[in-house]
């Protein structure tokens, strides 16, 4: 088998990680042991983040819109359930959006979510 000396490759893999490493404290930015594994872990850490940050969203989104539809009378899970009735399907996200900039169409979602949970129970 032929001899594999790695001079330009294991050059270019180590400067990638110390580049990647570029920041952290002390010897995790200047070592490539140190820098190696403060690199992985903080990919880990980002991939976790990544489906962390939707979890976040969507509680985010719930909050604003209990608050608003309980400004307004109604509780969160009665309006959810009011406006599945009614055959208005959105999303949270755009109905957070809704109770904070358009306040007046919220309302309107809001009575025909109240309409439809009353006429169904």
């Amino acid at each position: 088998m032929p001899r594999v000396k790695r001079g330009t490759k294991r050059r270019a893999a180590r400067k990638k990680v110390l580049h990647r490493a570029s920041g952290f404290f002390l010897t995790k930015s200047k070592l490539h042991r140190s820098a190696q594994e403060a690199v992985e872990k903080s990919l880990r850490y980002a991939f976790v983040g990544r489906r962390r940050k939707k979890r976040d969203f969507r509680t985010l989104w719930i909050v604003r819109i209990s608050a608003a539809a309980k400004s307004l009378g109604l509780s969160y899970s009665k309006f959810m359930s009011g406006l599945r009735k009614a055959g208005i399907d959105l999303n949270r996200k755009i109905l957070a959006e809704m109770a904070y900039v358009d306040e007046a169409g919220f309302k309107l979602l809001v009575d025909k979510a109240r309409a439809a949970v009353e006429k169904a129970g």
